[in-house]
C-alpha cells in the first residue's frame, strides 16, 4: 500500500515537473510601464536601484527569447520592485530638499518678523 502511494507521489511531480511556466507577457508590460515611468521621475538622475531594474529587465527579455519563462517572471518581478523603489528614493530626496528649504524661508521669515519695531 505504502508503494501505491509513493508511486502516485512520484506520478504527480513527475507531471508538475514537466508543466512549463507560462509566459509573463503581462508582467513584462507592467514591469516595461513601471521602469519607464520611474525614468520619468529620476529625470536625469543617477539612481542605483533604477540601474538595477533596467539591468534586470534585460535579463527578462533575454530568458522570455530563450523561454524560460520562470527566470523571465522572477527578474521582471524584481525589476519592477528596484524600479519603485527607485523612484520611491527619488521622491524623498526631492521631499527632504523642499522640507529644508521651506524651513530656511520660515527662519528668514522669523528673523524678519523679529526685526520689526
Amino acid at each position: 500500500m505504502i508503494y501505491r502511494y509513493t508511486g502516485a507521489a512520484l506520478a504527480l511531480l513527475l507531471l508538475q515537473g514537466c508543466a512549463s511556466d507560462p509566459a509573463p507577457s503581462e508582467q513584462m508590460r507592467l514591469t516595461e510601464q513601471v521602469v519607464e515611468q520611474a525614468r520619468t521621475v529620476a529625470a536625469g538622475e543617477t539612481v542605483a536601484e533604477l540601474t538595477q531594474a533596467e539591468e534586470k529587465l534585460a535579463l527578462a527579455r533575454a530568458a522570455m527569447a530563450d523561454e524560460a519563462y520562470r527566470d523571465a517572471r522572477i527578474q521582471t518581478e524584481q525589476a519592477e520592485l528596484d524600479a519603485r523603489l527607485g523612484e520611491a528614493r527619488v521622491l524623498s530626496l526631492r521631499s527632504q530638499a523642499q522640507l529644508v528649504e521651506l524651513n530656511r524661508q520660515i527662519g528668514r521669515l522669523r528673523e524678519q518678523l523679529g526685526a520689526m519695531p
